[in-house]
Order: structure tokens, then sequence, then C-alpha cells
């Protein structure tokens, strides 16, 4: 663990931006991947990706992928009294969104807003204490639908969690918003940096999605646009160890999440083997992980003609809220883990992922 390093995750980990509006992230990352690699480019839809060459120009090509939105919401109405209402971008407990701060981004600026809640002084029936995304309200501190509409609010404008990343006080974790996935846009600028001046046995196409959180939607025109023979997605799962339970699936300290299934991907055995090799090889701690989500490497591998894929994530408690808490050295097992992959991947290993 570095200050860099430190300074760069409260830096991705602070910049706001939810699915279809990672207009922040995507500036940032372009700011810090210039000088570090051939080329950038983005999709259609709003990726961005460092490309470093192979010195063959018949290399495999391998594709390292994180996604630059959080969830967040989304302004659907305007009452009378100034108060927005709102949907769910991305996937939330309801019962994690009341009396929070967050930011609306409007066309004249952006301005604190707070989720509502109701004081149990003022519950009607003290017993029934369920809510829904629908009910709660988005309070900017308007006094009418006017007044919010003179200071640029209006129906389509995102709102973004605000939560400063703050270490804890064994120094090794961490606690802030959207590590789901700034982990993956951090791994991937440090990587880059890393890895400049240095040659790759295969060409390196390395960068972020937009609007995972929404239905893997990104990663779907990057993928057709960079067609890589190879692809990992690099994102973070949610930890389920607050038990204890040493069966459980994602525990914080025990290295990076080593994915076998998901509903949406089976991970194959020729992909597995060679992660496994490569980890015990340089001694990277990690653990299988199974989970009910998928990542970007559903919709990645079910494309062109069918590309061998792989997920590198980490835990997190509490993710899709305000305080996501995580550990650094889960982060830098995933992060040795992929350096490696990318200094290892040439055509050999490509051709043994294909054999079948």
């Amino acid at each position: 663990m570095n200050k860099e390093t430190i300074d760069l995750i409260k830096k991705t980990t602070e910049l706001q931006g939810i699915s279809g509006f990672e207009h922040n992230i995507r500036q940032f990352m372009r700011e810090h991947m210039e000088g570090h690699v051939d080329a950038i480019e983005t999709d259609g839809l709003g990726g961005i990706f460092g490309v470093k060459k192979a010195a063959d120009a018949d290399a495999p090509r391998l594709m390292l992928a994180a996604h630059m939105d959080e969830v967040g919401f989304m302004v659907s109405s305007i009452t009378p009294q100034g108060l927005m209402k709102v949907l769910p971008i991305g996937g939330w407990n309801p019962y994690v969104v009341s009396s929070q701060r967050f930011t609306i981004q409007t066309s004249k600026g952006d301005y604190p807003v707070v989720s509502s809640s109701i004081p149990p002084h003022l519950l009607k029936d003290k017993k029934n204490t369920s809510v829904s995304v629908e009910d709660i309200l988005f309070d900017g501190g308007f006094e009418s639908k006017e007044e919010a509409e003179a200071f640029g609010v209006r129906p389509g404008d995102p709102i973004a969690p605000v939560a400063e990343t703050i270490q804890m006080a064994n120094e090794n974790t961490f606690v802030g918003k959207a590590w789901d996935n700034r982990y993956g846009v951090t791994l991937v600028l440090e990587l880059l940096k890393e890895l400049s001046g240095q040659q790759l046995p295969s060409t390196l196409i390395a960068g972020a999605n937009v609007q995972e959180e929404v239905g893997l939607r990104g990663t779907k025109g990057s993928v057709r646009k960079f067609d890589p023979d190879a692809f990992i997605a690099v994102d973070c799962s949610p930890a389920n160890d607050l038990n204890g339970d040493k069966e459980a699936f994602g525990r914080l300290g025990e290295g990076f999440l080593l994915r076998i299934q998901d509903p949406g991907m089976i991970l194959s055995k020729e992909m597995k083997d060679y992660l496994i090799d490569t980890a015990e090889t340089h001694s990277i701690p990690y653990q299988y992980f199974v989970s009910k989500g998928g990542t970007d490497a559903v919709a990645a591998h079910q494309l062109n003609e069918g590309i061998p894929s792989a997920v590198i994530g980490v835990p997190a408690r509490y993710i899709h809220t305000h305080q996501s808490l995580f550990r650094i050295d889960d982060y830098e097992a995933a992060k040795e883990m992929v350096r490696q992959l990318v200094k290892t991947f040439d055509q050999s290993v490509l051709d043994t992922l294909k054999t079948f």
C-alpha cells in the first residue's frame, strides 16, 4: 500500500457518475491514461479504453474491462412543493436510501439534495415501517416546483450519492461509496501507468464500460468495436462474511475473487486452470466465488464467436450504498493477479483456452 494508491482510490470513489451519466469518470480516466498507451478510444455508448499495441500485429487481443457507473437515481417528476420523485438506476435496497445526501446534476449546475424519511413521531402505524423507493422523495430545499425548475431541475436529471472515502483504524480497511466498480477503474489506471513503456506479448485493450449496473449494456458495444480474443472483467462483488462463516462466498482479507459461476456465466475449465496456475505460481491469495449477480463478462463471453472470459474481483461489504467497506490487501492481490495475466497472455495461452 502506498500513498499514491490511497489518493487514487479516494479520487475515483468520490467521483460521481451513475449509469448513463458517466462523464466525470470518463474524463478522469482519459486524463490518467494519457502518455501511458498508444491510443485512447471510445465506443458509441461512451466506454473508454487505452490500447497498448503488441510488436507483432498478429498477436492476440486481450480486453481488460472495468465499468465506470455507480448506482443512483433519476428524477421522474417534480411535486408542486418542489420535491422530486425518482426512479432507481441500478439495484437499491430501499432501507438504505432514506436520509442520505446526494447531488442532483442539472443543466444549470450541481446541487445538494437529501432523501426524505419520516421521523418516528409522525409514523401513523409504528408497527408498519415498510418502505419502497417510490415512497422516497428527494428534497433540494426548493419552495416550489417553479423554483426547482428555475435552478434547472428537470425530469431525467441524474442524482448521485455523496460520500467521503476514509481510512479505518487498522489502516488496511477503507469505507466509501462506489467501490463497485471504481475498484476496477483504479486497477486499470494503476496498471496502465505501471506498464507504461513496457512491451507485452499481446495487444492490451484496458479501460471501462458504461451502464453495467442497468443490464451489462456498455460491454456489448465495446466488445464489438475492439474484437478481443479474450476478456477479463475487473469488478467488485458483495462480501457475505458478517457471521464469520468460512464457507460463505466473499470474505474480506482472503484475496481476490476467482468467480467460477454466476447466473450468466460458467468459468471454463481451461480458463480456470490458467487462472489458478497463474495465482499459485506467483503466490497470490485468492478465494473461489459464486455470485447471484453477473458482470460484463456475462455479455462479453457470448459475443462474436464466443470469447474466453473471466472475472477477477474483490469483495466489499454493504455495496450499492453510501458506505461500502473494503480492504486494500484484497485490491493488491487482484492487481498483482491482473498484472501477471497481461504479462503472460500470448498466443500459446489463447490456444490453450480454445483447446476443446
